[in-house]
C-alpha cells in the first residue's frame, strides 16, 4: 500500500508520468501555452482547450507548447462540436437572439451584427493534429471518440482522458477504453460535459459523483469541480479519486487567458455567487453570476444553438471588455472561486503541494484503513 505520506503516488501520475496527479483544466478558450508550460514544468499536467480552434492554429500550439516544456501535456477538445439545428438556424432566429443584447452593443458604440451562416470546424480534422504530431495526452468532454480514433491513441501511446458527469457516462468511457475518467461535479466553472443525458439533468456534485464513479469503473479517476484548495484535494483522494483536475483556481493566474477584468472578479471576491446558464453559448456552463447572467436567464429570451449563440455574444462582449464592464462579461468560475488566492501558477502548485504534503497524511492515512483500498 502507498503510504499517505506519498499522496502523489497515484495510478495517474504513474500513467502519464508526472510527478503530482494535478491537472490543470483546459479553461476553454482561455488557454494558454505559457500556463500549459508552466504546470507540466512544475510536475503537474497542463492542458490545453483547443475546441474552438482549427487544425492549423492547433498543430502550431502543441509545436508551442512543446519549445516551452519537455514535460507532458493535455490537448483537449470536445467530441461534439455543434448542437441540433446549429446548421438550420437561421435569421429570424438570429435576430430573437440578439433582442437582449442589442440596447447593451448600442449603448457601448458598436454595430448591430447581421446573420452569417455557419461554418462549423469539425473534430475530425482537429483530433488529426492532434494524432500526427503524438501529443503526449489527448483529453475531451462531450462524448466518446470513434472507436478508430481512440485505437489509433493506443498504438501510438497516446494517452486518452475522458470526461463523465454521471456513474453511467464513466461506464459507456471505459467500455470504450479510455485510460483515465474525470468526474466532473456540477461545482466546475465552464461548460457541463454530458453527453447521455441533457446537462439539466445530469446535475450531480463532485462529492456524490467521485465515489459513485470510483466504484463503478477500474480506470483511475479524476475528481473536478469545486476543487480550489489543499483540502479538496485530500477530499477528492478520500472519495476515490486519484488525481484532481483544478480550473477556476488555474484561471485565475496571471498565465491565464483570463482577462484582468475576469481574474480581479475571481480574486476579488465577487464570485460568491455563481450560475449555470445556455446564454452565453447555448450549452449549459457556470459563471459568476453577473447582469449578462441573469439578463439571458429571463424567460422568454431565445437562446441560439451552440456554436451560434457563442458567436453572437462575442459582439457584446467584445465591447465590454474594451470598456472595462463585468457586468456584461461571460465570467466563467465554479462554486469555490472565492478560494482562489494565487496569481502565479507555480505559486498555486507549491501552495497545494506543501499544504498537501501536512495534511495528507492523518486523513489518507485513516480513510485507506477504512476502505481498504490500495492507491
Amino acid at each position: 500500500m502507498t503510504s499517505p505520506t506519498q499522496w502523489n503516488r497515484t495510478r495517474i501520475s504513474s500513467r502519464l508520468g508526472i510527478e503530482y496527479p494535478i491537472i490543470q483544466g483546459p479553461l476553454g478558450g482561455l488557454s494558454t501555452q505559457r500556463l500549459t508550460a508552466a504546470v507540466s514544468n512544475f510536475g503537474g499536467l497542463g492542458s490545453f482547450g483547443a475546441h474552438g480552434l482549427p487544425p492549423s492554429a492547433i498543430k502550431d500550439i502543441i509545436a508551442e507548447i512543446r519549445a516551452l516544456t519537455s514535460k507532458p501535456f493535455a490537448m483537449n477538445l470536445w467530441v461534439s462540436m455543434e448542437d441540433d439545428g446549429a446548421h438550420t438556424s437561421g435569421p429570424e432566429a438570429f435576430s430573437q437572439s440578439l433582442k437582449p443584447l442589442a440596447e447593451h452593443i448600442q449603448a457601448l458604440g458598436g454595430t448591430l451584427p447581421t446573420h452569417k451562416p455557419y461554418v462549423p470546424i469539425k473534430f475530425e480534422d482537429q483530433v488529426r493534429i492532434l494524432l500526427d504530431t503524438k501529443v503526449p495526452v489527448f483529453s475531451f468532454i462531450v462524448g466518446v471518440p470513434p472507436k478508430e480514433i481512440l485505437d489509433e491513441c493506443r498504438a501510438q501511446g497516446i494517452l486518452t482522458i475522458g470526461t463523465a458527469t454521471t456513474p453511467d457516462e464513466a461506464i459507456v468511457l471505459e467500455q470504450a477504453g479510455v485510460d483515465a475518467i474525470v468526474a466532473s461535479g456540477f461545482e466546475a466553472g465552464g461548460h457541463r460535459g454530458s453527453f447521455l443525458l441533457p446537462s439539466e439533468e445530469s446535475l450531480t456534485g463532485t462529492f456524490s459523483l467521485v465515489p459513485q464513479v470510483a466504484d463503478a469503473v477500474s480506470v483511475p479517476v479524476i475528481a473536478a469541480g469545486g476543487i480550489a484548495d489543499a483540502r479538496g484535494i485530500v477530499a477528492a483522494f478520500a472519495l476515490g479519486a486519484e488525481g484532481v483536475q483544478i480550473g477556476t483556481a488555474f484561471l485565475s493566474c496571471d498565465e491565464s487567458g483570463a482577462s484582468a477584468l475576469h481574474r480581479n472578479a475571481i480574486l476579488g471576491g465577487k464570485a460568491r455567487r455563481t450560475g449555470l446558464t445556455r446564454g452565453f453559448t447555448g450549452r449549459l456552463a457556470r459563471g459568476i453570476h453577473n447582469q449578462l447572467l441573469a439578463e439571458l436567464n429571463r424567460p422568454g429570451v431565445e437562446i441560439l444553438p451552440y456554436p451560434l449563440q457563442r458567436f453572437l455574444l462575442r459582439n457584446l462582449t467584445t465591447l465590454a471588455e474594451k470598456a472595462g464592464d463585468p457586468e456584461l462579461l461571460q465570467l466563467w468560475a465554479g462554486q469555490s472561486a472565492n478560494l482562489a488566492r494565487q496569481c502565479d501558477a507555480t505559486a498555486l502548485l507549491q501552495s497545494l503541494v506543501s499544504n498537501l504534503s501536512s495534511i495528507a497524511a492523518p486523513v489518507l492515512g485513516w480513510t485507506r484503513k477504512v476502505s481498504g483500498k490500495d492507491r
